[in-house]
């Protein structure tokens, strides 16, 4: 055993070791009593930390929910995009569900989610597209070699990118920082990592981007602005940060559609 640069101990390698467990199993298990449990002919899922937004979305457009084949609410647009919520926030929880999603067939993978700005010329509501995602959680170190950030995949970036920018709405793209611990941010860290770029913190795309790296499924992530730690300013309910969210998964799901017309 070695202790890596963050003072975690972890094997050395521990990305290439082989593990005891695989999700191939949750997919058994599932299929054992619901054979119909198969995410190979829907465009893609998109992860969504806020279940209100999958409640709109239903509003808005109907979506069929499917039944419990993850640890999570799934439901079925239209477009043949799977939403999947009510799973709980942080990278662990990304992360398992991502793994469960892949298993069952889940051919790409968009995360949308809230953030906390970093520089003043982000306010709530803004969108942040992910370029990279700083790796300041621990699950990316069990996926990926040792390094500094997880990437997304590039030509799905491109797609989201593409949606988000036919839109009228104050866009960029940007390194994100991801934590494991929401309380623990300091001013040291964020004056450090801006130096390099990073414009907004939140909670999964480092550990979701790492999965799907790993699984060999194209993932791409995006934020909206909901407070900041600039000028610290709590986040409180904001009609801009919903709209945010509703315009990413709007995107999202054509990015997704998109990915499948251009294969």
């Amino acid at each position: 055993m070695n202790v890596s640069r963050r003072d975690v101990v972890l094997p050395a390698g521990k990305h290439r070791l082989p593990s005891l467990t695989h999700p191939s199993e949750h997919a058994s298990y599932v299929r054992a009593r619901r054979p119909e449990a198969d995410l190979t002919r829907a465009a893609g899922v998109v992860l969504l930390y806020q279940s209100s937004i999958a409640k709109i979305a239903a509003r808005r457009c109907g979506t069929r929910p499917l039944d419990r084949w993850v640890s999570a609410d799934l439901h079925l647009t239209v477009d043949n995009v799977v939403l999947c919520s009510g799973f709980g926030r942080g990278a662990p929880a990304a992360g398992l569900i991502v793994e469960q999603l892949v298993a069952l067939g889940a051919r790409a993978v968009i995360t949308i989610g809230t953030a906390a700005a970093l520089v003043e010329d982000l306010v709530p509501g803004n969108l942040v597209i992910c370029r990279e995602a700083l790796r300041g959680e621990g699950l990316s170190h069990h996926y990926l070699a040792p390094g500094r950030y997880s990437a997304p995949d590039t030509g799905l970036t491109a797609l989201l990118t593409h949606e988000v920018g036919g839109l009228e709405s104050t866009v960029r793209s940007g390194r994100a920082w991801t934590t494991d611990a929401l309380y623990r941010e300091s001013a040291a860290e964020v004056q450090a990592f801006t130096a390099e770029g990073v414009v907004c913190v939140e909670m999964e795309a480092a550990g979701v981007l790492a999965v799907a790296r790993y699984r060999r499924v194209p993932a791409a992530g995006a934020f909206v602005i909901a407070d900041s730690l600039v000028q610290r300013t709590p986040r409180c309910d904001s009609p801009e940060v919903v709209e945010g969210l509703r315009v990413l998964l709007d995107a999202a799901v054509r990015a997704l559609c998109g990915r499948v017309v251009v294969r």
